[in-house]
């Protein structure tokens, strides 16, 4: 169970790259020319920087790595999968440097800018998810799910007696390895990765049970 959970965590990265990889192309396929004003911009940016006052440096900086973000998956996340195919994907999304280390875990080296972007495509699937959980016909005991900002800890409205007679659990499932994928990616360290999944009774409001992860992957 816990090995097939972290291949669902890298077809969730393959499609995260991807598609920021297919954003970042677009932008180069629309090439905009500069307006009059731009190009008064960029005038006045040659002298700033003869001056020593430009802010290009700080992008000169990201190329020489002194505003890079590096992300390490472990290896237990990426077993049997295509190392090929992992590396082409990322490169395609903007990642300088994909480094296989001598423990097996993979380091992604980025710009500040590109991990940002990441970041905010994750955070956008994150609540797609949650959305389609609270209106899905699939998990039919679900009336609500709230979650915190960092992905953490959520909780789960539900209608008791339909839950405990659904499989509606499995939707607590994707809730738990989703927001450690998410947490992995936030610069948290694998050994630390934790999310609550608090079950609440949509009549009373109590919480019925509470579900932990990654213990509930041993249970």
């Amino acid at each position: 169970m816990k090995k097939s959970l972290y291949l669902c965590i890298i077809a969730v990265l393959a499609t995260v790259l991807v598609a920021c990889g297919e954003d970042n192309a677009s932008e180069h396929e629309q090439p905009v020319e500069p307006t009059e004003e731009e190009t008064v911009d960029e005038n006045e940016a040659v002298v700033e920087e003869q001056n020593g006052e430009t802010e290009e440096d700080q992008s000169i900086e990201v190329e020489k790595g002194l505003l890079n973000v590096s992300v390490t998956i472990p290896s237990t996340l990426i077993e049997e999968q295509d190392l090929d195919q992992i590396i082409a994907e990322a490169k395609e999304a903007g990642v300088k440097e994909v480094t296989q280390n001598d423990d097996g875990s993979i380091t992604y080296k980025m710009s500040k800018a590109t991990h940002k972007e990441m970041m905010q495509e994750m955070e956008a699937a994150m609540n797609e998810t949650i959305e389609e959980m609270k209106y899905s016909d699939d998990f039919i005991s679900i009336a609500d799910v709230k979650s915190n900002h960092s992905f953490t800890e959520f909780t789960m409205v539900v209608d008791k007696e339909a839950y405990e007679n659904s499989f509606d659990g499995f939707a607590a499932l994707g809730l738990g390895f989703s927001g450690m994928y998410y947490q992995l990616f936030d610069g948290v360290n694998p050994d630390n990765l934790k999310v609550t999944i608090h079950l609440e009774d949509a009549d009373t409001g109590e919480v019925f049970d509470t579900i932990v992860f990654p213990d509930a992957f041993e249970e």
